[in-house]
């Protein structure tokens, strides 16, 4: 029996799984970290943390493998998939980071965004790319390391994505992968599947700094070097796979490569992404080639920068007592705790709606000076009222983007996938299927990116076939299906939703300044 492993570098956490070449898993585990936020709005991360949690994760299942008799020489290849690095990771001409990563939900650079507004011509950037202007986007942020740490600008040679970087450290090899080059913003030429020189060019990004070597996700960058032998438990040359972006992993994971297929990934933060053959970024949506397939398809996705975030910024800050409560029950979770609390609240919060802004918002909104708010609040509320508000607020942030999303997709399918933490509650499940007004499925097994970055690895060093890589290892669940009742109730509501940022915009923005 052959095996692989598919890591998943997230924004709070780094995954692994070994498993076996029909997806049966042998090994997983976990290594935890959070990323570093020196300024409100800023989010960054050194990658030696990345690195450091990859490899125990890889040498963990290594040696609960070998425990259950899997011989190192049986696993044949490695693959690594990634959050979104935002800018990337500066390094130097000995592949030395020089500054830490800022990662997605960094929001510093909005003086670059303003600039590139003003001296760029947007309307020829967003043909190139695909993509809009905003500080989510890498592009922005190096503009923001040209202005505020030139030392580190003139040093730096490449701007490496999470996964590349990790992989480089493995293998010596130097390669990003097509979603992660695109998902940087306005560098990448999304027709031709390249850097594109002329947006380079109107940016004033050299584009020496940009990895020449362009690869698929499920293509061998390189094998492993000798020297992680002995830590890791592998083989030397041991196939190492590029990987992707970790929302496009997941969606794969779940067996979505074929045109109308769509999954939410909500985890710290929300992405729903569908797969297209086009895009048009003025739908005001995300759009990189697809970790599959991706000389075709385009996976072309919207998301929250606070999700599952949201819910556990309401614990930490507003729920002690269900916290202290949990310790003394058998699960150990407040979110269970809380969760029976709310689903005694009636759909709607009694009038309480929650906009989810805690930094900034992403997609269809793209203002990183958008603030969170509870609205529609009286003495008659509780904390159960609030924290239910927040699980609604996160699906309408969901549904805003299924909105944007249906103007460009050919189709969307009659049901929708649900992966990431969010997918434990049986509540938000049933929240997401009255408000968006699809049936709503998960993965049987506890896996998402990780089991995508399996699945390439195994396609990539050619294990399974095309066919068996297209449908997956994974087995879908019905989980939730719409109320007629509440979906009625939650359409009004989302109207509501949908009313509440432009009015409070000004506000947002006089509050932030």
């Amino acid at each position: 029996m052959d095996y692989v492993i598919g890591v998943d570098i997230g924004t709070q956490s780094t995954k692994a799984l070994l498993v076996d070449q029909h997806g049966a898993i042998v090994a997983q585990h976990a290594a935890g970290y959070q990323p570093d936020t020196p300024k409100p709005l800023w989010a960054e991360q050194w990658p030696s943390v990345w690195l450091k949690a990859v490899t125990e994760c890889i040498a963990a299942c290594v040696t609960k493998g070998r425990e259950a008799g899997v011989a190192a020489a049986s696993i044949k290849a490695v693959c690594v998939s990634s959050l979104y690095g935002g800018s990337g990771i500066p390094v130097d001409a000995q592949m030395q980071p020089l500054y830490p990563c800022l990662i997605w939900m960094d929001r510093r650079a909005t003086a670059e965004v303003d600039w590139v507004r003003a001296n760029v011509d947007t309307e020829r950037l967003f043909t190139i790319t695909g993509n809009g202007v905003d500080s989510y986007y890498g592009y922005t942020k190096m503009l923001w390391l040209r202005g505020h740490e030139p030392d580190v600008w003139a040093k730096t040679r490449y701007f490496l994505p999470p996964n590349a970087y990790v992989i480089h450290q493995l293998t010596g090899e130097i390669a990003v992968d097509h979603s992660a080059a695109c998902n940087i913003g306005g560098v990448y030429d999304i027709a031709r599947r390249d850097w594109s020189d002329e947006a380079l060019d109107m940016l004033g990004i050299p584009a020496t700094m940009m990895p020449e070597r362009l690869v698929e996700s499920s293509d061998v960058v390189g094998g492993l070097l000798a020297q992680w032998c002995e830590p890791l438990g592998l083989e030397a040359g041991t196939p190492i796979v590029a990987g992707g972006v970790d929302a496009a992993m997941a969606t794969f994971a779940a067996g979505v490569t074929r045109a109308g297929q769509h999954v939410a990934m909500i985890g710290t933060s929300m992405c729903w992404g569908y797969i297209n053959q086009s895009v048009d970024a003025r739908h005001g949506l995300v759009s990189m080639p697809h970790v599959f397939n991706g000389l075709q398809d385009i996976y072309v996705f919207g998301g929250a920068i606070t999700a599952g975030a949201s819910v556990t910024w309401y614990r930490e800050q507003f729920c002690h007592e269900e916290t202290e409560a949990a310790k003394a029950t058998p699960h150990g979770d407040p979110h269970r705790l809380l969760e029976e609390q709310a689903a005694g609240i009636p759909a709607g919060c009694d009038g309480v709606t929650f906009l989810p802004y805690l930094m900034g918002e992403r997609s269809p909104v793209w203002d990183a000076k958008a603030s969170g708010a509870f609205v529609g609040l009286n003495l008659f509320h509780t904390r159960a009222h609030l924290y239910r508000a927040v699980l609604e607020g996160v699906s309408f942030a969901l549904q805003h983007n299924i909105v944007a999303g249906r103007k460009g997709a050919q189709s969307l399918e009659e049901r929708l996938v649900v992966v990431g933490g969010a997918a434990h509650s049986d509540l938000w499940m049933q929240i997401i299927a009255d408000v968006a007004g699809f049936p709503v499925f998960t993965i049987e097994q506890d896996v998402e990116a990780a089991m995508g970055a399996a699945l390439l690895a195994a396609y990539g060093v050619r294990l399974i076939s095309r066919e068996t890589a297209q449908k997956g290892w994974v087995r879908l669940v019905e989980r939730a299906r719409p109320d007629v009742e509440r979906q009625r109730l939650y359409a009004d509501r989302f109207a509501v939703y949908a009313d509440l940022y432009p009015a409070l915009k000004s506000a947002m923005h006089r509050l932030a300044s």
